[in-house]
């Protein structure tokens, strides 16, 4: 047994753990219980008990001198000035005791191994420490050169370690360290945080999606609806009505490139409480013009073509008619007579005058008679046919064609609607296209796209869903673009095409008729959305 260095004794955790709870101040609320069940077989406090009875002497604590008395009480020290040790309760203590008690059992260095203690490393005391008893002989403590210290660790052998063993309990008993719930909680905060995030963007874009273009209008932040100042270009010609006021004249300067949207033109005129009186009549004007220039070019008599009159594409010549004579200030009785005296004045090999009229804008000199003005519509559109390459003798088959894809489709679709035109005719399968039907029940021009059972049925010779191949005559008179198209149709299977978008024009064209009847339902899906969109005239 190796002999104890008098100058280096063991401390006794428990006896010095006990004094210092004897010096702290009492507590306020109730004092803890003294545990007085007799101790259990092989602890300290057995060990200690023993030697006691044996009579055993006890080394004398450090710091004491070496004739004190044992017996006589050791003075107690002056209050620390630092805070006082939390207190740790019998039970606490007992649990620890034991703990230690089973790491030394089972240690291959334990006292019971070789039947004697291993050497405890002693504490250095400090002020706030009071003295204790020494280590029994029977308790065993990790040699200085097995514990590493750190910084903000106690010293090992001291056992003040007993005094915080509740976050050492609390690991043990949920099996994770304490860091792990902070970054669990952490974790979980992360986690709403992006939650409420994600749904307060996608209540944005919801928001966005639904009323986006009253958004952009209130914060500006939508296309502007006018035209920036000082970039008009170009010329084009705009034809005013007699009785025509704001919203029609707005909708005509759209129409031809001069405003940017349709109602700005309007919006510009009430905004600014403007009074004006429009004249009918051509007016030379710009394209990408403000609305205030081009209120002020409309007001502007050297801008109106003096002795003008135009017609449009599609027009009739019954609807063309009375506007030229306004324009002209020709009574429209010479012009009837003059279309009455019948193609052939004009030189034309046909029956009818109708697509004859070609869409523009004419100036006339002063004194122009009525047959003149129809002579140089007439001329005007053989100009165009031998543009296209069309042969005199097939002049009046191409003008037809020509006709249908003007009242048919948009311009960009041209060559695909002539396409269809000419697949049915190559096998003999009618056409059943709206604007021929009505045209010869003479509903072509009541705004709407869908024709009447009556015109569907009637036995006239320009109705195509009665009758095979192409009408008696053109039906309307068309642009130079569905001339060419007329001569040159685009490559495709198709035999049908449906407009399913009658506000964009946006058109389906299909080979069978089960696409085709899948494209009717689609327009007809519009036509219920949009009541007023010109589908019927209900």
């Amino acid at each position: 047994m190796p002999e104890r260095e008098s100058a280096s004794p063991r401390h006794d955790p428990d006896a010095r753990l006990g004094d210092l709870f004897e010096n702290l101040p009492a507590p306020t609320q109730q004092s803890p219980t003294v545990d007085n069940t007799p101790p259990a077989p092989g602890s300290r406090r057995a060990a200690r008990e023993a030697a006691s009875r044996s009579g055993g002497a006890a080394p004398t604590p450090s710091g004491s001198p070496a004739g004190a008395d044992p017996a006589a009480p050791v003075p107690a020290p002056e209050p620390a000035t630092a805070s006082p040790r939390p207190a740790v309760d019998s039970a606490e203590q007992a649990e620890s005791v034991d703990a230690e008690r089973t790491a030394a059992q089972s240690s291959p260095a334990s006292a019971a191994d070789e039947g004697t203690p291993t050497r405890a490393m002693p504490i250095a005391p400090t002020a706030a420490d009071t003295p204790v008893d020494p280590v029994p002989a029977s308790v065993s403590a990790p040699a200085a050169s097995d514990t590493p210290l750190s910084a903000d660790a106690p010293a090992a052998g001291g056992r003040l370690e007993d005094l915080f063993h509740h976050e050492a309990a609390d690991e043990e008993k949920t099996g994770a360290p304490r860091k792990k719930k902070r970054r669990t909680g952490c974790l979980v905060a992360l986690i709403i945080v992006l939650a409420l995030i994600g749904g307060a963007v996608g209540a944005g874009v919801w928001a966005f999606n639904t009323y986006g273009d009253r958004i952009s209008d209130a914060m500006g932040w939508g296309e502007p609806k006018d035209w920036e100042p000082g970039i008009a270009t170009g010329e084009v010609m705009v034809t005013i009505n007699d009785g025509d006021t704001g919203a029609p004249v707005s909708t005509s300067l759209f129409e031809a490139g001069v405003t940017r949207t349709e109602d700005v033109f309007y919006d510009y005129l009430v905004s600014e409480n403007v009074a004006v009186t429009f004249y009918p009549g051509i007016y030379r004007l710009q394209e990408k013009m403000t609305a205030a220039d081009a209120l002020a070019a409309l007001q502007d008599p050297a801008n109106r073509m003096e002795n003008t009159a135009s017609v449009s594409e599609g027009a009739t010549i019954e609807s063309s008619l009375p506007g030229i004579a306004e324009s002209l200030a020709m009574p429209l009785e010479d012009l009837q007579a003059a279309i009455d005296l019948g193609p052939a004045t004009y030189g034309v090999d046909a029956t009818s005058l109708e697509g004859w009229l070609f869409p523009a804008v004419y100036t006339f000199d002063p004194g122009v008679t009525a047959q003149g003005v129809i002579q140089r519509m007439v001329d005007r559109t053989w100009e165009s046919l031998d543009a296209a390459g069309v042969p005199a003798e097939d002049a009046q088959r191409v003008l037809t064609i020509a006709s249908i894809i003007q009242r048919e489709g948009m311009t960009a679709d041209f060559d695909k609607v002539s396409r269809v035109i000419q697949n049915r005719l190559d096998i003999d399968m009618k056409l059943q296209m709206d604007s021929t039907a009505q045209y010869g029940y003479g509903s072509l021009h009541e705004g709407v796209v869908s024709s009447s059972a009556e015109a569907l049925a009637d036995p006239n010779p320009w109705n195509t869903y009665v009758n095979t191949g192409l009408p008696a005559t053109p039906i309307a008179s068309p642009s130079d673009a569905a001339i060419k198209a007329a001569m040159n149709p685009a490559d495709g299977p198709w035999l049908y095409f449906v407009t399913i978008n009658l506000a964009t024009g946006e058109t389906q064209f299909s080979e069978t008729y089960e696409e085709h009847l899948q494209g009717v339902e689609k327009w007809e899906q519009w036509c219920q959305e949009n009541p007023d969109g010109g589908c019927s005239a209900g």
